[in-house]
């Protein structure tokens, strides 16, 4: 979330728009039997600052079967991990394993997820998680180890297909980090399905999402986005306007015309995001969910499901409903 004392006006739907919502996202969120056979561990991951070692919270969620891959799930300034937890819960009822930590929103060495000064170096050592996630003796191996045998999962191996998904800050955070993994981790890089942006926001300073964004464009790797329409909470949509100036692209996903910044917390957001930002509908929340969990299958799996893109099943209606509106590179 970037900084605000500005609150948001709720803005109405029609009733076209909310039946046309439900009656879509209904019958796409997960089986209730799948959400609960997931299975959260909370631990700590360690990252490197400055000269010093943070022990960080991390949620680790596990689905009951064999993963599809791993998600890398980021909360955006002044949040905290348990902020996404209905979002990784689907994450992981859709079969991947889920990676979210807590970064620090202020610090004294400038390790935050957002750029308040120069926070490079620590997302440096952010993306070193995964450029070296192959090797289970590194620092994600090591707290994914003690996860999953908190867990009772013994048997898993850290599944080595990544899906980057971040909100606000945290979609430059993994953004960046993805660029990252581009310039100097090119194996695992190889092993990225794709990005997720979640209602992206800008950092008040320094040109870290430009860079990655450039950067990741000239690759074929998957940039999509859920935004909410511009307002104080997202920085004016700063970091949708950088993604659809930066990848030039026919399609790099949706607005919810009436979204929230909020949506992508879901139910497990607070009076905080709510009373800064506008409280979630819940046929929005089930859109991003259903775009963002079906789009990171898709990157995982190296498919494409006509239903979630522009023309298919399940995104048409929406956008003649007038619930979304595409997003596109200019």
């Amino acid at each position: 979330m970037k900084p605000t004392s500005t609150t948001r006006g709720i803005l109405a739907r029609s009733a076209l728009a909310v039946g046309a919502c439900l009656a879509l996202t209904l019958g796409a969120a997960a089986p209730a039997s799948a959400a609960a056979a997931v299975t959260k561990v909370e631990n700590s991951v360690e990252v490197r600052c400055a000269a010093f070692v943070y022990h960080r919270s991390s949620n680790w969620y596990f689905p009951a079967g064999t993963p599809k891959g791993t998600v890398w799930l980021q909360h955006g300034f002044s949040r905290s991990n348990d902020r996404l937890d209905d979002l990784a819960r689907r994450y992981a009822a859709a079969g991947f394993v889920v990676f979210a930590p807590t970064l620090p929103s202020a610090d004294l060495f400038g390790c935050t997820v957002s750029n308040l000064g120069n926070n490079t170096a620590f997302l440096n050592n952010v993306a070193d998680l995964f450029g070296k996630s192959a090797d289970p003796g590194d620092k994600l191996g090591r707290s994914f180890a003690d996860a999953k045998a908190e867990a009772g999962r013994p048997e898993l191996a850290l599944p080595q297909k990544l899906v980057f998904v971040g909100h606000s800050a945290g979609g430059e955070a993994v953004s960046y980090a993805a660029n990252r993994l581009r310039t100097n981790y090119p194996a695992a890089f190889a092993r990225l399905g794709g990005v997720v942006l979640l209602d992206p926001v800008n950092s008040f300073t320094g040109l870290n999402m430009a860079n990655a964004l450039n950067g990741l464009a000239t690759t074929t790797t998957p940039i999509l986005a859920v935004s909410s329409p511009p307002y104080a909470a997202n920085g004016n949509a700063s970091g949708t306007v950088e993604l659809t100036t930066d990848v030039h692209r026919p399609f790099l996903g949706v607005r919810l015309t009436t979204g929230s910044h909020c949506d992508a917390e879901g139910a497990s957001t607070d009076a905080l995001c709510t009373a800064l930002n506008g409280a979630p509908q819940a046929a929005n929340v089930a859109v991003l969910q259903t775009l963002a969990v079906g789009w990171a299958l898709d990157f995982a799996a190296g498919t494409t499901t006509a239903a979630y893109y522009p023309g298919g099943s399940y995104l048409e209606p929406l956008r003649a409903a007038g619930v979304t509106e595409f997003l596109s590179g200019t």
